[in-house]
C-alpha cells in the first residue's frame, strides 16, 4: 500500500532543506559522517542516485579537504548556488563544532582514565566498521566490473596496507584505470 504522506519541507532542495539534511548528517555521524551522508542524500531524501553519489564522492575525494564537507559544498551549489553551499556547510559543521568543544574540555579533564581510553578505542573500531560497511553497500549496488574492482583493490593495498600517500595513489590509479578502460573499449 502506498503512503499518502506528503514529504516534509526539509526534503526539498532549498536552503533550509540543505541546512536540515546536513545538520542531521553532522549530528548523527559520530565518528564519521560518510555512511550518514549516503543514507540521507541517497536513501532518505533521494537527492542523488547511487551512481550520482558515487560520482560526487569521487570528485570530493580528489579535492583537498574532508569528503563530506566537499559533498556539502558541491551539492549545495548544485541545488541552490553559493548560498546553498553555505547552508549545507553550516548545517554540517554547526553541531559537531559545538559538541567538539564540549567533549574536548571533558576529554582534557578525564583522558587519563582507563575507561575513557577503552571507550575511545571502541569508537575507533566502530568507525572503521561504518566506513567498510558503506563501501560494501555502494559496491554491491553499483555492481562494478573487474577493472573497477582491480583498481579499488590496488588502491586499498597501496593506501591501506602499504601506507602510501592517498592523493598520489588515487591519481596514479585513476590514470592507469582510464588508460586500461580506453584500451579495452578500443579492443571491442
Amino acid at each position: 500500500m502506498k503512503s499518502l504522506a506528503v514529504p516534509s519541507p526539509d526534503y526539498k532542495k532549498s536552503h533550509s532543506g540543505l541546512f536540515l539534511a546536513f545538520l542531521k548528517i553532522g549530528v548523527c555521524g559520530s565518528g564519521g559522517v560518510a555512511s550518514w551522508a549516503y543514507r540521507v542524500i541517497v536513501e532518505e531524501r533521494a537527492w542523488l542516485t547511487e551512481a550520482e553519489y558515487a560520482e560526487m564522492l569521487g570528485v570530493a575525494s580528489i579535492l583537498p579537504g574532508a569528503n563530506t564537507v566537499n559533498i556539502a559544498v558541491l551539492l549545495g551549489d548544485r541545488y541552490c548556488g553559493f548560498l546553498g553551499s553555505i547552508s549545507a556547510l553550516s548545517g554540517l559543521l554547526l553541531m559537531p563544532i559545538a559538541i567538539l568543544f564540549a567533549i574536548a574540555s571533558l576529554y582534557e579533564r578525564f583522558s587519563f582514565e582507563a575507561d575513557v581510553k577503552h571507550a575511545v578505542a571502541g569508537a575507533a573500531a566502530a568507525t572503521a566498521g561504518l566506513v567498510i560497511g558503506t563501501g560494501l553497500k555502494m559496491m554491491r549496488n553499483l555492481k562494478p566490473d573487474l577493472l573497477a574492482l582491480a583498481s579499488g583493490g590496488a588502491i586499498f593495498v597501496t593506501v591501506g596496507l602499504l601506507q602510501t600517500p592517498m592523493t598520489s595513489s588515487l591519481l596514479i590509479a585513476a590514470a592507469a584505470t582510464l588508460v586500461l578502460r580506453v584500451a579495452l573499449e578500443r579492443r571491442q
